[in-house]
């Protein structure tokens, strides 16, 4: 069954290539397509294109069909093209030629529109919970090894002195300004299209406020050409966000993946958490690290792949749009993936604690000694051509104490700024109005 069949048959290998992975990925979108269904129905009883007792009748099969995809009892059937024409073919076997009557004023258009918002804000829900649970892991660690020295390094050569505290809190900060994309990208994919149609709108007296206000959408994406404008544009911000996250989370990993190799042994992990190698019976292998390492380099590539995809495409819809989601819904899921078993991994790290005992990190103290002849009065650059005459000439001598007091240095780590500007961020998203609209929508 499709939505657009007249009386010819398609070809059954056009057929083929042309639904692709449509009807794999549509399962995703099913709770949303009837999400979407249910608040234009209401839409059409309030402007008079449906009778009440239809309206009644077509609103219980649809809560039905949403408490089957919830327990995941949905199936898109063989020989039916999409989540839409599911829907709308389940409505019709139920009620007859009512179930018909649920596409007036919107086309495939403008439904998967509605849908992939739908989806695409509740994912970023999702996200935006597992960033926050690393976060607090990451201050929770920053809290707890925050006189825990270690090395500071720049050109990946010994360089400063540095904490644990300091290392794992910058990682909780990077999430906060990942975070802060990712809320910019919901309020962009926040606005409703639905009404848009095939993106020139209808003739019918569509009240698009009202299933705005509905479905929980922020606002209306007013104009129907932009608003079908918006799809690869809401995909492509998204990108941005998912990649914004890899870089910092495969950033972490690769820290965590040197940090743990012998010539470092700065941290471990419990043995079960790391793997061994078929040969050689001392290996421990940080695998969870390295793979999240790689997945977030592909998660990094996918802005590139969706501008390629859509970025020589001119305004209204094209049937390219439809290969987005063989890209954004694998990449949502590696993203999730990675936040969750980071988290899990971290929570049980073991630092080691004497690191700089090490007669090879004395140089780390370079710069505190430069900086106490300066408050002695010596000049910065004589102090600092001082210092390093001594190290060259094997008499450079430190007491190894560090007094560092401005923000965000190792004796100052900010913790509580840092929540909250968490909160801050966390606040803009109104994730609690969202759920309670579509709560009171299916109640």
């Amino acid at each position: 069954m499709k939505l657009w069949q007249k009386d010819i048959n398609v070809n059954q290998r056009i057929e083929n290539f042309t639904v692709g992975r449509d009807r794999e990925l549509d399962l995703l979108l099913a709770t949303y397509d009837i999400q979407g269904s249910l608040a234009h129905i209401a839409m059409l009883t309030q402007i008079g294109l449906l009778a009440e007792d239809e309206y009644k009748q077509l609103a219980q099969a649809l809560k039905k069909l949403h408490r089957e995809a919830e327990k995941g009892q949905f199936k898109i059937e063989e020989g039916v093209e999409d989540v839409h024409s599911q829907v709308e073919f389940l409505l019709t076997e139920a009620l007859g030629d009512m179930g018909k009557k649920i596409h007036s004023g919107r086309s495939r258009n403008d439904q998967v529109l509605v849908d992939l918002r739908l989806f695409f804000r509740a994912e970023i829900k999702s996200i935006a919970h597992l960033t926050k649970a690393l976060f607090n892991q990451l201050l929770l660690l920053s809290e707890g090894h925050k006189n825990v020295l270690m090395p500071g390094y720049t050109h990946l050569q010994v360089a400063m002195v540095s904490s644990f505290g300091l290392w794992f809190g910058a990682y909780a900060e990077s999430l906060v300004e990942d975070l802060r994309l990712l809320e910019s990208t919901y309020r962009s994919i926040n606005q409703n299209p639905l009404g848009s149609a095939a993106g020139y709108g209808s003739s019918f007296p569509l009240n698009r406020k009202m299933t705005t206000d509905l479905l929980g959408f922020d606002d209306l994406s007013y104009n129907v050409v932009h608003a079908q404008m918006g799809r690869g544009k809401s995909e492509l911000f998204l990108s941005f966000a998912l990649a914004s996250l890899g870089n910092t989370l495969g950033k972490l990993a690769l820290d965590v993946c040197l940090f743990v190799n012998q010539n470092f042994g700065f941290i471990s992990f419990p043995e079960e958490l790391t793997t061994g190698s078929s040969i050689m019976p001392h290996k421990k292998n940080p695998d969870v690290f390295e793979l999240i390492r790689g997945r977030c380099n592909q998660l990094q590539s996918l802005p590139g792949q969706i501008s390629q995809m859509t970025g020589n495409l001119p305004s209204g819809y094209h049937r390219d749009f439809q290969l987005l989601k063989e890209v954004i819904f694998p990449g949502i899921e590696q993203l999730k993936d990675c936040l969750e078993i980071a988290t899990f991994a971290l929570s049980q790290v073991k630092v080691k604690t004497d690191i700089l005992n090490d007669p090879k990190y004395e140089y780390l103290y370079s710069v505190e000694e430069v900086n106490k002849e300066v408050l002695n009065g010596l000049p910065f650059r004589d102090a600092y051509r001082k210092i390093g005459a001594s190290i060259e000439q094997g008499t450079f001598q430190t007491d190894r104490k560090i007094e560092h007091t401005h923000e965000g240095s190792i004796g100052n780590l900010n913790h509580e700024e840092i929540r909250n500007k968490m909160q801050v961020v966390w606040d803009n998203f109104r994730f609690e109005v969202t759920a309670e609209r579509i709560g009171a929508l299916l109640k």
